[in-house]
């Protein structure tokens, strides 16, 4: 059994410092896109990064990549085959970071797009999203490059367990969008006040859009709110029941949709719901979901209840 050197100096442990919290910070981003993988995917997609492989495969490829760095750095397993795939997954990210801040500062995305590392758990502009992750990530890797050491004691039960989380990461990514997690992947959840649910900052190009704003009637009794688009499969076979519950009284019955108003009008035309359908910004909405339908009850301005899909009625 090897035994640590006793020559370790300060620089040591500062690499071993700058490892674990680099570590920490790729954990949570990878947690943070496990919990919503799709949502992950259709960034990559968005950003035409889904090249040989498809977005999905690409989304669990790199929420993997991110579990298995961020161990491996916590356990301080600071071998040169780790840190180089480390910093090209940081440079990655940095440079998807510039380019959403470079397109922002010239118009062509708005301050909600943003790729960012912890998906829909945080709510940042590109700038910010650039700025705090260069510093959250780029010092640590700088820093896990010094003073590296020659013996590891128990390297290979370090490497066993970064394969285990890997293996792990992976199948939970895999199979996360039939978990019931929306409460813990997005902003939407019981307990959350409306007033809360907002997009934007208040600038002056931009105002705050919050939910409160855009329906006050939710500050006041029960209501039942859809987040759909108006082409959802599920939202169109579930309308004649919608309609009935809403017809038959109880919580006021809303549906919430970033749809354009001609699409609205054409909705009301075929269907002539007896219930409010109510445009919200998909900058709004996007952080509120993983997947559409979904709903939730609101009871004075405050969430009482959840459902991932269509909302039980009784």
């Amino acid at each position: 059994m090897t035994t640590p050197p006793r020559d370790r100096d300060w620089r040591f442990w500062l690499g071993t410092a700058g490892a674990f919290v680099l570590g920490a910070v790729l954990l949570f981003a990878g947690w943070a896109k496990a919990l919503d993988p799709v949502g992950f995917a259709e960034l990559i997609e968005s950003e035409g990064l889904d090249i040989v492989l498809s977005a999905w495969v690409w989304s669990v490829v790199m929420i993997v990549a991110e579990f298995a760095a961020g161990v491996a750095l916590i356990l301080g397993l600071r071998r040169l085959w780790i840190l180089l795939p480390t910093a090209l997954l940081v440079i990655v990210f940095v440079f998807l970071n510039v380019r959403a801040y470079w397109r922002f500062a010239q118009g062509i995305v708005d301050e909600e797009a943003t790729c960012g590392c912890f998906g829909n758990l945080l709510s940042r502009t590109p700038a910010e999203a650039f700025w705090q992750d260069l510093w959250m990530l780029v010092p640590g890797l700088l820093l896990a490059f010094l003073a590296r050491p020659r013996v590891i004691p128990y390297e290979r039960l370090r490497l066993g367990i970064v394969a285990i989380v890997s293996v792990a990461a992976a199948l939970f990514a895999w199979n996360a969008p039939e978990l019931p997690l929306d409460d813990l992947a997005t902003r939407l959840k019981p307990g959350v006040e409306i007033a809360d649910l907002c997009a934007g900052r208040d600038t002056e190009e931009t105002v705050r859009v919050c939910l409160d704003v855009l329906v006050p009637q939710l500050q006041v009794g029960r209501h039942v709110v859809i987040i759909a688009s108006l082409d959802n499969e599920e939202l169109r076979a579930g309308m004649d029941e919608l309609s009935a519950a809403a017809l038959a009284g109880g919580p006021a019955l809303w549906l919430a949709t970033d749809a354009p108003e001609e699409e609205r009008q054409a909705f009301y035309w075929e269907w002539a719901p007896p219930f409010e359908v109510q445009e919200v910004p998909l900058a709004l909405l996007r952080p509120l979901y993983r997947r559409q339908p979904r709903s939730f009850l609101v009871e004075s301005g405050v969430v009482a209840r959840t459902w991932s899909g269509l909302p039980s009625l009784e």
